[in-house]
């Protein structure tokens, strides 16, 4: 094997994501030939319309995914908060990488912070699980929709058109863009998206040798079983990335691992919570067991509810 090539959105943040994984490769094997094979997916020439009425975020991933199906490429790289729950047939992770920072940040014009911002401000979210826990907050602000890539979003701040907006804080780090964050938005206001923060790796099965180099560049195990905790949880609660569901991993001593989740209304009305504690190598099982903690709460109402 000489040459891999890798599966990519085009916007600044994926081609980060990509260069990155380039990197990792060529320093385990320097004798590769690493290219990109940049994708426009739908996810990103659709961007006037919330993606939850179109497809969620899936839909920056069939085409990339579809690449290593005709092979036209050997893996790909994705923001893993936008890997739905089940792959394309003959497709699987090869590789999970260590988490960036993995909380929300708000960015505002002004340096102020989520409670100090003006009565109805108006704060730009495509995120049921963001506007759910925003409005919780603060019901008095405007949510606007906010699409397009983080740079996009952040010249709509500054252009004007919201007085705040939220996007996750690892995008903006990536990017050099930390100096925006006015405010990272922890636990306590903000649960993350399952997998935020994590950088998951694609490829097709059978492919053993590329699997087995990529594991090498960029695998993070420990990582790997605090996601399948959440991603376990989100495939039970049978919701997408685009339901107002969330779920985090918080690693504790002594190989445990607390799970914490959300499910919420998107006007903040109704917000459940619960958390579960247990063995980090029974990740997967914690996972279901904070599903049916919060469907015991009624959850499935909530999702039915916001159902398109």
């Amino acid at each position: 094997m000489k040459r891999l090539v890798i599966a990519t959105r085009g916007s600044a943040l994926a081609l980060w994501q990509a260069e990155h994984v380039k990197a990792r490769l060529a320093a385990v094997a320097p004798e590769l030939v690493v290219e990109l094979n940049v994708i426009k997916t739908s996810g990103d020439l659709i961007v006037d319309v919330p993606l939850a009425k179109v497809g969620g975020k899936g839909l920056f991933v069939k085409e990339i995914e579809q690449a290593l199906i005709e092979r036209t490429a050997d893996l790909a790289v994705h923001s893993m908060k936008d890997v739905p729950a089940e792959l394309a047939p003959g497709l699987s992770l090869a590789a999970i990488s260590t988490r960036e920072v993995p909380w929300d940040a708000l960015c505002a014009r002004e340096r102020t912070t989520l409670d100090t911002l003006k009565k109805g401000a108006v704060v730009g979210t495509s995120s049921m699980r963001r506007q759910a826990q925003l409005l919780a907050r603060r019901p008095d602000l405007q949510i606007k929709m906010l699409r397009g890539n983080v740079p996009t979003r952040i010249r709509k701040l500054d252009d004007g058109e919201f007085d705040a907006v939220v996007l996750a804080a690892a995008g903006l780090t990536r990017l050099g863009m930390a100096d925006r964050i006015t405010q990272e938005l922890g636990l306590e206001t903000s649960i993350p998206a399952v997998a935020q923060g994590v950088l998951a790796i694609e490829t097709r099965d059978g492919d053993d040798e590329v699997r087995q180099i990529v594991r090498k560049a960029i695998h993070d195990e420990h990582t790997a079983q605090k996601i399948a905790a959440e991603r376990a949880f989100l495939a039970k609660m049978g919701g997408s990335c685009q339901t107002p569901l969330a779920a985090h991993a918080i690693p504790l001593p002594d190989d445990q691992v607390k799970v914490v989740g959300m499910c919420g209304m998107p006007d903040g009305t109704r917000i459940l919570k619960a958390q579960v504690i247990g063995a980090l190598k029974d990740a997967a099982s914690l996972g279901e067991r904070l599903a049916d903690e919060l469907l015991a709460q009624g959850a499935r109402e909530i999702l039915d509810a916001t159902k398109l």
